[in-house]
């Protein structure tokens, strides 16, 4: 393909060299840029591509993006635009031959929740036969095939080439959890969006290397309404009404209210399952799914609502695919022989985990008891509001780490202290998260649901000088073998 075909439609601010050099691939990592190549100039938060051109001509790199004017020698082409992370994802999405086009694509935005409902999503439509791509904070699926994931919205042409890998393999579907950061960045920019969903919102992402302020989160999340053909929102919250009206495309609502277009009644909690009436467009139909919790009522609502917008979708599909919805670290359970419950959530976040709480609380037959840390160089303002949920929720919290990152850990458990004391909750402080479990499982009592928030479905531990395998399924279980409770 050649450079001008490739940057056919960027705003170009100016171009030396011949532009039309034939490009036989795209980098934005100098140490893959070669002959052949077109190195794509990204100035990010680690390090800036344009530091690298000389190591990428050096490799044999005769084409530029860039984004700033940068000297080079003869026979070299440089093409500048204002913004290469925007040039990024349109060069990536017109090399690739514009993959999102070749399916519907689902993108679920939101605090909470993405996960979850896009499994949702996921899970209908395979009950309607198709085959179905997911891409999001746990892994990257192409129908069955499980690929590793490094962030919840990849960078734009990692993700254009996985679509592209996804209409090769005949995915006729695809579903994604699309970041704020993902679409404040560019990654997601160009993709063709079907459907787009608005889950929820609540602090959280706030930070240097994040966004500055609440409504700077709230700004990056309803790019995506902008960007999609149809769209389902959450009504039952202020943020979601917002969102419904800054939307420049069809609006389906959901929620428990009476205004929503989607909603759930009759709805009927027990410890294994949830169950609702669904009031919907497309008719009516008793749903049962074996997640707990309002808040998975919601995401069900949104997955419904997504899914049902997809031609040939049924409510059928809807009630065999929502039945048994299996989210990795999503109030996952893990066997415990005995007469108490562990339970593995990824709540990190005041919300999430005041609703998790909240929901084990209404089917605990025993005591709740409370594990969890605060992540290190993210928002420090929501550790004591965490705290203050555990103590006033949980009858017992055990203080811990999750991934103190560069921080302290001691800092960031007595900043969640701090919370914790403007509440009457017992408590107690272990800094080694393997040895608090281990506290943990000692001293359960009959009926206990021992809530392990904030990994989920991580498996590993981010400290200042390394980063330790840590899958509390693996730590749960050899705990408790040498407490001599397990299966054996």
């Amino acid at each position: 393909m050649l450079l001008s075909e490739l940057v056919r439609g960027l705003e170009i601010k100016s171009l030396k060299g011949n532009p039309d050099i034939a490009i036989e691939a795209v980098a934005y990592d100098s140490r893959k840029a070669r002959q052949g190549s077109l190195f794509v100039c990204i100035d990010g938060t680690v390090s800036d591509g344009h530091k690298y051109i000389a190591d990428a001509i050096e490799n044999g790199t005769r084409a530029f993006l860039v984004q700033r004017p940068v000297e080079v020698p003869e026979g070299i082409t440089v093409v500048e635009i204002e913004d290469t992370r925007y040039g990024l994802a349109c060069v990536a999405d017109a090399f690739f031959g514009h993959p999102s086009q070749k399916f519907n694509l689902v993108g679920i935005t939101g605090t909470k929740g993405k996960t979850t409902t896009s499994y949702m999503v996921r899970a209908i439509l395979q009950a309607a036969s198709h085959k179905t791509g997911l891409i999001g904070t746990v892994a990257n699926l192409i129908g069955d095939e499980i690929l590793y994931a490094t962030r919840t919205t990849p960078e734009s042409y990692d993700l254009q080439s996985l679509f592209s890998d996804m209409a090769e393999k005949k995915v006729d579907s695809t579903v994604i959890e699309v970041s704020s950061q993902g679409l404040e960045l560019h990654r997601v920019a160009k993709c063709d969006f079907d459907i787009g969903v608005f889950t929820n919102f609540s602090r959280d992402h706030i930070g240097p290397k994040e966004h500055a302020t609440l409504e700077e989160y709230f700004n990056a999340k309803a790019k995506l309404f902008g960007m999609c053909k149809q769209a389902v929102i959450n009504i039952d919250s202020e943020h979601g009404r917002k969102m419904a009206e800054l939307a420049k495309c069809k609006v389906y609502t959901y929620g428990i209210s009476e205004n929503a277009d989607i909603r759930a009644i009759n709805i009927i909690k027990e410890t294994l399952y949830t169950s609702f009436m669904l009031v919907s467009p497309w008719g009516g139909i008793p749903v049962k799914t074996n997640l707990q919790g309002n808040f998975n009522i919601y995401n069900a609502l949104a997955a419904i609502g997504a899914c049902c917008l997809i031609p040939g979708i049924t409510l059928e599909h809807v009630k065999e695919g929502l039945m048994n919805v299996n989210v990795p670290g999503r109030m996952e359970t893990v066997p415990t022989y005995g007469n108490y419950s562990v339970l593995i959530d990824y709540a990190h976040t005041p919300d999430s985990l005041e609703k998790v709480l909240s929901t084990v609380k209404e089917f605990a037959r025993g005591r709740v008891v409370s594990l969890f840390g605060c992540g290190g160089d993210r928002d420090a303002g929501k550790r004591p509001q965490m705290g203050e949920i555990s103590g006033d929720i949980a009858d017992f919290s055990i203080i811990t780490s999750d991934n103190p990152r560069t921080e302290d850990p001691e800092k960031i458990i007595n900043d969640i202290e701090a919370g914790m004391l403007k509440t009457d909750g017992k408590y107690i402080k272990i800094t080694d998260r393997r040895q608090a479990i281990k506290f943990a499982l000692e001293n359960t009592q009959d009926g206990d649901i021992i809530v392990l928030a904030g990994k989920g479905h991580e498996t590993y531990q981010q400290f200042k000088d390394k980063t330790i395998h840590f899958d509390e399924r693996e730590v749960v279980n050899e705990l408790l073998a040498e407490l001599g409770r397990s299966a054996e």
